[in-house]
């Protein structure tokens, strides 16, 4: 299947701002990286915003698909462990994407009820995984608490993996499936104490 000019444009966004973040993104940018005219991506975006918001849109479903796809036989058997490294897998994997999913500044997600629908999907999948944790007996309340403290966290830990200093004071990750894996059990440990 073709590739549209829509898609050159996105895909080369996503990779603009994987490599260099989003904050420097231009449409002048865009376009020569997809290989396209300057004035091509205002056929499909009338600002950055609006390419920022299909970024997160796509993001976001992206992100749903791995985070509720059916466990791995190379994945832990846990599932809070399980969702923070597909979680930190997700982030590093797909950074162009990442940057911008949870960026309130960069996409009007008011704006675009696609965006926010598949930002509240992404967020059902960790509030249904929490369910299953905790089980039937626990309340909405506990659910939203125990899903802000694991999102919290993988989300925390997958910033400083990509952007932040972590290895400068941890040292060199070598390992960051065991480094995840930890870091989770550590969370679990509060969860069942």
């Amino acid at each position: 299947m073709a590739q549209t000019l829509r898609d050159r444009v996105i895909k080369a966004a996503v990779r603009y701002i994987a490599d260099s973040g989003p904050d420097g993104l231009s449409f002048r940018q865009i376009a020569s990286d997809a290989g396209v005219s300057h004035q091509a991506p205002y056929h499909h975006f009338g600002d950055r915003s609006a390419i920022f918001t299909e970024i997160a849109r796509e993001g976001f479903q992206k992100f749903t698909e791995v985070m509720s796809s059916p466990a791995r036989r190379d994945e832990d058997s846990n599932l809070a462990v399980r969702m923070c490294e597909r979680y930190v897998d997700f982030a590093l994997t797909n950074k162009g994407y990442f940057r911008v999913m949870f960026r309130s500044d960069l996409c009007q997600m008011d704006e675009s009820p696609e965006t926010q629908r598949a930002a509240d999907e992404a967020f059902d999948t960790l509030l249904f995984a929490v369910g299953e944790i905790l089980g039937s007996s626990a309340s909405i309340d506990e659910i939203r608490v125990q899903a802000t403290a694991m999102w919290s966290v993988a989300h925390g830990l997958a910033t400083l993996l990509i952007d932040g200093p972590l290895e400068h004071k941890i040292g060199k990750v070598s390992d960051r499936r065991t480094l995840v894996r930890g870091v989770a059990n550590r969370m679990i440990d509060g969860i069942t104490s």
